[in-house]
């Protein structure tokens, strides 16, 4: 009887002593195993130079697009974008944005006009991978903030709204971006 009470008290001390070795503050815990923690934040934070670049990696890879890349920062649109989708970009040049009126761009960059810009920025994305080859005089697109641009098609050149060439296709590994010269500006508010 001794012998299964000093038996059962060992066992009890191990199985104590061993449920101890993994407690600790989160941090520690994270920190032990560093092969398996993840970075904080959604798919722009995945370090992966192997696969196709997304929409947002693709576009931080253009000279082209600085402006577009410092807004979609600014409005906290990175992750949206970095993810899954399929998503159709109408995406401004650095030139397109230049058109706009003196201090435009550096007006909608404060904080306090976050909202105006997300707004203006989600009017340039459609859901879904849309194919130039599919894109139809007349059709109506709606977009990621709710309003609706128009395509227009004459002699092969595709326009949105009546104010936006598209001059460029690039194939992103979550969509797909077309360059355009002008900044498309969501209808006033009612």
């Amino acid at each position: 009887m001794k012998r299964i009470i000093s038996l059962l008290s060992v066992t009890v001390s191990i199985i104590i002593f061993s449920c101890n070795q993994g407690t600790g503050n989160k941090e520690e815990n994270a920190s032990a195993n560093d092969s398996t923690s993840v970075a904080a934040g959604g798919q722009e934070k995945v370090n992966d130079n192997e696969s196709q670049k997304d929409i947002v990696k693709t576009a931080v890879s253009s000279k082209d697009f600085t402006t577009l890349v410092a807004a979609l920062k600014q409005a906290d649109l990175v992750t949206s974008l970095s993810n899954a989708g399929p998503f159709t970009v109408f995406a401004p040049t650095n030139a397109a944005f230049d058109k706009l009126p003196a201090g435009t761009v550096d007006g909608l960059m404060k904080d306090d006009k976050k909202d105006d810009l997300a707004n203006i920025l989600q009017y340039h994305v459609a859901l879904g991978g849309l194919k130039s080859a599919d894109f139809k005089d007349g059709q109506v697109l709606g977009m990621a903030n709710g309003d609706n641009v128009t395509i227009h098609v004459k002699d092969g050149k595709v326009t949105l709204n009546n104010s936006a060439q598209i001059t460029g296709t690039i194939q992103a590994a979550n969509g797909i971006i077309y360059a355009i010269d002008a900044v498309l500006l969501p209808p006033a508010t009612k």
